[in-house]
């Protein structure tokens, strides 16, 4: 198979993997959300601390997570750009996260997403990822109300 042929192959398996991935977040399926993470990851996410380490650790995020949502959850994901190496690769996006919290308060903010894979006994799982949202310099604060 010509090396082209693999990168192709190997594009449309970590795209099927996050759109698996989405679709176990929208059903709340805590062990499908975990599947595609590896047990070393390292996440820098929007929420504190500054940084999670291992699966386990994240796991209890997206624990609370779900927790914080009482009803559906949607997920989206826009501008989706994949690049494949021999046993690594990277995705970035944009990403949405949706839904009415606890407090009532429907979110549905866009922020930036990059995960870094590695292929794991043949499967490919995220080793790092980060989600981030801009600030305005000037004030200090996350700026919420953009959209790709």
């Amino acid at each position: 198979m010509a090396v082209e042929d693999n990168k192709n192959n190997d594009e449309a398996e970590i795209k099927g993997v996050i759109e698996g991935w989405v679709e176990a977040l929208r059903a709340r399926d805590i062990d499908g959300v975990m599947s595609i993470y590896a047990p070393d990851l390292v996440s820098f996410d929007i929420t504190p601390p500054l940084h999670c380490m291992g699966a386990d650790a994240y796991r209890k995020r997206w624990e609370e997570a779900f927790s914080s949502f009482p009803g559906p959850i949607d997920y989206e994901i826009a501008d989706l750009d994949i690049t494949v190496g021999d046993d690594v690769a990277f995705t970035h996006s944009l990403n949405q996260l949706s839904g009415t919290i606890t407090t009532g308060q429907k979110i549905g903010h866009w922020l930036r997403w990059t995960a870094c894979w590695r292929r794991v006994n043949g499967k490919w799982l995220i080793v790092h990822m980060q989600a981030s949202v801009p600030v305005d310099l000037e004030t200090g604060r996350a700026v919420l109300d953009l959209k790709p």
